[in-house]
């Protein structure tokens, strides 16, 4: 009885076997080997994969049996084409800001000298614990402390000409001082700010303390490398870390005297 089984029926079973087992083959591919697709701006979008894909100048024979018989064999392998994956990130990554440790034009002079460092020293003068001494021709000013101590703090002092002695009172202190140049000091130099708020970058720095009725003070600088020479009109610069601890220390009324 099979024998007589037309020839044309048992290919068409053949053909339709040899059908399933590629959409399988198809469907597994599509399931477990799809890789994910990334779209990144100012390309145009790539071809999805797990999708036929279409060849200029060849018309489509079906695929399957029919195409590898009658085909070129080129497509054979590449009915679907994998797109590779990519792993870069869907957005271009920002260069990180950092902060610098110090400033570029704190790193361009010499470094902060090791002696001028806040330290505890021994002190044998007749001045009562809580005055200020400071000594210009040394750069260091003395706080008090009794006992035969005192700290001694890194200072710079005036330049050649701006150097004064004699004995004051702190008579007003001040965090972030405002600045406005005296007249003096504008006929100097004329291209000076007319006055100047608080903030990192104000001359008098991070605390000021006002010495009696004069246009000196002891303030700090955002200056350090100056700490150690004679570089102002007169007054007294300390590191801003350092005229912060003298401030917290002193009050005002305090005695300054100045050698």
């Amino acid at each position: 009885m099979f024998r007589h089984i037309p020839f044309a029926l048992l290919a068409g079973v053949s053909l339709a076997d040899l059908g399933i087992q590629q959409a399988s083959a198809r469907d597994l591919q599509a399931r477990f080997f799809t890789e994910p697709t990334v779209v990144y701006a100012g390309q145009s979008a790539p071809q999805p994969t797990g999708q036929h894909l279409a060849y200029a100048g060849r018309r489509d024979m079906g695929g399957g049996f029919i195409e590898l018989l009658f085909g070129d064999n080129q497509r054979q392998g590449s009915h679907y084409q994998q797109e590779p994956y990519d792993s870069r990130p869907l957005y271009a990554p920002q260069p990180q800001q950092t902060m610098p440790e110090q400033d570029a034009s704190e790193a361009a002079h010499p470094a902060f000298d090791p002696k001028f460092e806040r330290q505890l020293v021994e002190y044998h003068g007749k001045e009562a614990a809580g005055t200020i001494v400071i000594d210009t021709s040394n750069k260091f000013l003395y706080l008090v402390q009794g006992g035969g101590k005192a700290l001694r703090y890194g200072v710079g002092v005036g330049k050649p000409g701006f150097l004064w002695a004699g004995t004051k009172t702190i008579s007003a202190k001040r965090e972030w001082p405002a600045w406005t140049p005296p007249a003096e000091m504008l006929k100097r130099r004329p291209d000076l700010p007319r006055h100047m708020v608080g903030g990192p970058q104000n001359p008098l720095g991070a605390r000021a303390m006002y010495l009696g009725s004069s246009l000196y003070r002891i303030h700090g600088s955002n200056e350090p490398w100056t700490i150690g020479t004679n570089v102002s009109s007169g007054c007294i610069r300390m590191r801003n870390r350092d005229v912060i601890d003298l401030y917290d220390r002193v009050r005002v009324g305090a005695t300054v005297v100045v050698i």
